[in-house]
């Protein structure tokens, strides 16, 4: 059972309300080590730049969409295997299936709860204590 306080998280959205709701909802689980992107471009030299255990990732942003920024995260073999849920106002089911496809592990539809949130990490890394 990994300590949520223990993994390192990338939040990404190009809604800064979006990106402080799912931190704080982080931080409420007891997610310590949060780093925010505005877009996948940013995303992906942060994650380059210095990894993380999870990335919690918008659908659709500007520049690069969540798809893109899951694309180019698993075809980097330092960082291909990073955790990753999608996030999106869409349950869609062509984009759930392509984002499977590009091996997503999870995804989470908002809008969420801190609850949900929890269960989604949790059923990527199990049980959090």
């Amino acid at each position: 059972m990994p300590s949520a306080s223990s993994i390192s998280v990338l939040v990404v959205d190009d809604q800064l309300t979006m990106r402080a709701l799912v931190r704080n909802g982080l931080q409420q689980i007891g997610f310590r080590d949060t780093r925010e992107a505005a877009d996948g471009e940013e995303a992906l030299k942060l994650v380059v730049a210095k990894p993380v255990n999870l990335i919690i990732s918008d659908f659709n942003m500007p520049k690069m969409d969540g798809l893109a920024l899951l694309r180019a995260v698993r075809a980097h073999p330092p960082i291909s295997k990073t955790a990753f849920i999608m996030l999106t106002g869409r349950a869609d089911r062509e984009l759930v299936q392509r984002a499977v496809q590009f091996g997503v592990n999870n995804y989470l539809v908002k809008p969420f709860t801190v609850q949900v949130l929890r269960e989604k990490i949790e059923q990527v890394f199990g049980q959090l204590t």
